[in-house]
């Protein structure tokens, strides 16, 4: 199958090199864990001196300076580096994990914490491959299908999580964050995918879950995670343009809620719930 030119473009837009960067953009320096956006460049500062620049069609530069955490370094590159690349090539990054199952993909969301890598990797033992964790990006290009590009495959599971889905514990995430790499049980997708639902995670004393119609869709967009900031700030969105955005994007969407307890004695019966529901679904015959 012939990839994406999205696909390919995130490739080239990607590769990372180390180097000198500019301290500065837009004419401001920046303090520890900031961000700045402008038409074409991003300019992140990490702690200590650790810089990560990208300029559109030069790819990436991280500046290793005293005090660098380099144990944080792919999360920076995986997460908020990602996410501008991606929003400054014209793809919307959400912050979702996903799965793929029948041809589609189902994305859910939820705050930090939510348990959205849990899920994936409980659903990974129900037979599911992961699609991506933490942020999936979209190819918006043909609004009647919205495309989903495969991303990162490495779970990120705190140790009473991999425990209670019986998960192989890789390296530590950073030294600072109580994580531990993993994978999924039923392997991964590695091609592009319409996306069927993006489904958020709540939590209820029975597992259910609730098809969203009207206004809750479009307020439900209305995402204040740093994927979204970064997809506004480089689309020079004025307010008037980003409601016009997240009314498109609630309206092309189908959305559920995922309501489940999170006792650990009720976890696999919520996972095979959502199982059931997405192995369920097909892809829709386009003859």
């Amino acid at each position: 199958m012939a990839r994406l030119a999205a696909e390919l473009t995130m490739e080239r837009e990607t590769r990372v090199r180390l180097g000198s960067v500019p301290q500065r953009l837009i004419d401001t320096a920046l303090s520890e864990l900031s961000w700045k956006i402008s038409a074409d460049e991003f300019l992140l500062h990490a702690t200590g001196e650790h810089y990560f620049y990208y300029r559109r069609g030069e790819g990436i530069t991280v500046e290793r300076g005293p005090g660098a955490d380099l144990s944080e370094e792919s999360l920076w590159l995986n997460g908020s580096v990602y996410a501008a690349i991606a929003s400054l090539n014209g793809l919307l990054p959400i912050h979702a994990s996903a799965v793929a199952v029948n041809g589609l993909v189902y994305a859910f969301t939820g705050s930090a914490g939510a348990g959205k890598s849990t899920l994936i990797a409980g659903l990974g033992n129900e037979g599911i491959p992961m699609f991506c964790d933490d942020t999936l990006v979209l190819d918006l290009s043909d609004p009647e299908r919205i495309l989903c590009l495969p991303g990162h495959k490495r779970l990120k599971l705190a140790p009473d999580s991999l425990e209670m889905i019986g998960a192989v514990r890789g390296e530590k995430v950073s030294l600072d964050v109580d994580k531990y790499y993993s994978a999924s049980a039923a392997g991964n997708v590695q091609t592009a995918l319409p996306i069927a639902e993006l489904i958020f995670l709540e939590v209820a004393s029975e597992p259910s879950i609730v098809p969203m119609a009207g206004i809750e869709r479009y307020t439900r967009m209305q995402d204040e995670h740093y994927t979204s900031q970064l997809f506004a700030s480089a689309q020079r969105f004025d307010r008037a343009g980003y409601f016009s955005h997240l009314a498109r994007l609630a309206n092309a969407l189908r959305m559920s809620r995922f309501a489940r307890p999170l006792d650990k004695c009720l976890f696999v019966e919520g996972v095979k719930l959502i199982a059931d529901y997405v192995s369920a679904q097909r892809i829709p015959d386009e003859t």
